[in-house]
């Protein structure tokens, strides 16, 4: 056995080993991993102006490139950026629900790419608690990394070909020349385009712009700014040693090709606030090398200073300040000049220029904080403010908790339907404030801005609900309370006994989860939640006893009868004619009785008939009209009409009432096992969950008919 195991092992890792390489592609590590001279590098900006966008032109154009759709949404227009759904990580950050403000960071980046302005303001995401800001700084910086490694998203830095010492200095038997055998890289990763003298920069980018077509934004492309002082100390070093030939100074400059990189520190910051003791703003600009003054013999000497605040690093890129409103006031002093006038000031140095996109975030109280402090008026001067608000559309929030416990996350417990969506009902539910039209439910609302066509309501009615609470969606259960429910609910003893998780088990956790909850304090809120609970848990009934209705009327052929029937009485009714009954060939009077007993199930009053009946004749003709059959369920409030007649019918003959008894006769047992089948096969339940919406269902039909009997 020992002897088999040796001869598979190589084989198997070689087996392995080719996986592994089947992933890789040599090329496309070539190509970012090129390196050249100062002036095949002006060879590329001639061909391909691109490479010389600044930050916010390239993130820009990161997000446009993985492109977008337009669509209406309360009635005004609406663009989706397919960016934000997280094409780089499988959806593994995608955001739902929040076009509107993303619509808006992405105009933000367009005018700063363009040149507006707002490229001298810091970008403010402002929202509460869990309601996406992170995730969108993080696409962001995942993003344009991914936007790095491609041809059309490709950026170039430099290194100094220096000696050891990196000091200028000629080579032996070679006056004229300078030592070239040590590599020292750029410490701020700049352009090498700003290597150009600022004499000879207009007649540059003339050049360039005159081949430069954006596909996206009318940006130009522009050279700002000095070298950083380590690069300048180094450029005029070479230009003394020269005699003022920039040529051959350039030809220590070799160019490569960057990717950006949060991990390695590569155009990508974040910054996060700590105990203000342990804190300086050297975090931010960099620090001396005091191992490096012994060498060069002065502090202010750039080449004994690391350049690697996070400021420093994440030029060329984007830099993130986490929980921006809560750090130092110094820092916020270091972010005005970064914003405003694109530099930063290392310690012993002069101002030192730099192109990044500043992104910070922050919860609500701290940024109330800022608005009451008068101190920071020149801070909330270059802030734009973006409103990241919890999502309010039903739809979109239940596919926040499908990305974490759909059927791919949660494989050994099935999550019966509904139990995610009654969950995301209560959270939109939340954060809905109340409707100021008479006769409209939040309920109503929250189905409205779904999309769900509601009478006497119409797209108008869902754009003035807008409009009339601009604050809707600040407020509100966070879909993390939601998650850490529904995780406590998948590992309860119940759960793992019963290998499913039902709606009522996730309620019960909400419902348990707030009397210790951090955030919500005050006993009023907590009974309005409370009260939403129960409405959400009375929707749900609606819900299941509707599916179990249709899975009880699902006989098509059944129902394609009645339908063909109630249509020949109406047509007979309405052309004021006898209908033929089938069976025995005679002409008679249209049923009234039996259109009635369908029209009733979608409350159609007796005064009202005659209308609906003409315009379910005038809905055929249309559709005639256009070459159109009409069928069954082609009229959705007809087809409920049909499939409640049916149930009615059908409920009579298999009792579902006698369910919630344990005695059940084999001919019920089998039409109930029939039904069970179809809940299965088109609603998605398993056998557990389908037992237990009929015998809910059962039991709530049970109480309807003993009040009756009552």
């Amino acid at each position: 056995m020992d002897d088999h195991r040796s001869t598979n092992e190589p084989q198997n890792a070689s087996n392995l080993a080719a996986l592994v390489e089947s992933r890789m592609d040599r090329k496309v590590f070539q190509d970012q991993h090129w390196q050249g001279t100062f002036f095949e590098y002006l060879g590329i900006c001639q061909k391909n102006p691109a490479v010389a966008r600044n930050a916010y032109q390239r993130l820009y154009d990161a997000i446009l490139a993985q492109g977008s759709e337009n669509f209406r949404l309360f009635k005004r227009p609406c663009v989706r950026y397919n960016f934000f759904s997280d094409p780089f990580d499988s959806g593994a950050d995608g955001i739902f629900g929040l076009d509107f403000a993303l619509m808006q960071l992405v105009d933000f980046l367009r005018s700063a790419a363009e040149g507006y302005g707002t490229d001298k303001r810091i970008l403010l995401l402002h929202g509460p608690v869990g309601s996406s800001k992170s995730t969108i700084a993080r696409l962001l910086k995942k993003g344009i990394e991914n936007y790095s490694r491609t041809a059309e998203g490709a950026l170039y830095s430099f290194s100094w070909m220096l000696d050891e010492n990196c000091e200028v200095v000629a080579e032996p038997g070679n006056p004229g020349k300078a030592v070239q055998n040590h590599e020292f890289a750029c410490p701020m990763h700049e352009d090498p385009l700003i290597l150009v003298p600022t004499l000879a920069r207009d007649d540059l980018v003339s050049a360039l712009n005159a081949a430069y077509h954006p596909t996206h934004h009318n940006g130009q492309i522009r050279i700002s700014g000095e070298p950083d002082p380590f690069c300048r100390r180094i450029l005029d070093e070479l230009m003394k040693f020269y005699q003022g030939d920039w040529r051959k100074a350039m030809e220590h400059v070799r160019v490569r090709r960057i990717v950006l990189s949060e991990k390695d520190r590569v155009g990508i910051g974040t910054f996060q606030p700590k105990d203000e003791k342990n804190q300086d703003s050297t975090e931010l600009t960099g620090d001396i090398n005091y191992r490096k003054i012994a060498l060069y013999g002065s502090d202010s000497d750039p080449r004994a200073f690391n350049f690697d605040g996070e400021l420093n690093i994440a030029n060329r890129g984007v830099c993130e300040f986490i929980e921006v409103l809560k750090l130092d006031v110094a820092f916020l002093y270091d972010l005005l000049g970064a914003s405003q006038e694109h530099t930063i000031k290392p310690k012993k140095f002069a101002q030192t220029y730099i192109d990044e996109v500043i992104l910070g975030h922050t919860n609500e109280p701290e940024y109330k904080r800022l608005q009451s402090n008068e101190m920071m008026e020149a801070f909330r001067d270059r802030t734009i403010k973006i409103d990241v608000p919890y999502n309010v559309r039903l739809d979109d929030e239940v596919r926040i908790y499908e990305k974490d416990f759909g059927p791919d996350r949660v494989r050994n417990i099935h999550v019966a339907p509904h139990t995610l969506g009654v969950a995301a009902m209560w959270a939109v539910l939340t954060r809905l404030s109340e409707p100021k039209k008479a006769g409209l439910t939040l309920l109503q609302k929250m189905k409205l801005y779904n999309g769900k066509a509601i009478t006497g309501f119409t797209e108008d009615s869902v754009k003035e609900l807008k409009d009339e609470a601009p604050r809707e969606g600040m407020e509100g259960i966070s879909p993390r309370y939601i998650q850490d429910k529904i995780s406590n609910t998948l590992v309860s003893r119940q759960a793992i006994e019963e290998q499913t998780i039902n709606p009522f088990m996730v309620l019960n956790q909400l419902e348990q989860g707030m009397t210790h909850h951090s955030l919500i304090n005050d006993e009023e809120t907590k009974k309005r939640y409370r009260e939403l609970l129960a409405l959400v848990k009375q929707e749900y009934e609606d819900i299941i006893k509707g599916e179990v209705q249709r899975a009880i009327s699902a006989d098509e052929d059944a129902i394609r009868r009645l339908c063909a029937n109630y249509i020949d009485n109406v047509r007979a009714y309405t052309q004021k004619e006898k209908v033929q009954n089938r069976y025995t060939g005679e002409f008679e009077e249209p049923n009234d009785r039996l259109m009635r007993s369908i029209e009733e199930k979608i409350d159609i009053p007796e005064s009202r008939k005659d209308d609906f009946r003409q315009e379910i004749m005038n809905y055929i003709g249309a559709l005639s009209l256009d070459g159109k059959k009409f069928e069954y369920s082609t009229n959705a409030r007809l087809y409920k009409a049909l499939e409640l007649k049916l149930f009615e019918d059908s409920r009579d003959t298999i009792k579902l009432k006698n369910m919630v008894s344990s005695v059940v006769d084999d001919e019920t047992q089998e039409k109930i096992d029939i039904v069970k089948q179809r809940l299965i096969e088109n609603y998605g339940y398993n056998d557990v969950s389908a037992t237990d919406v009929l015998n809910y269902v059962a039991s709530i039909f049970a109480r309807g008919d003993s009040k009756n009997d009552s």
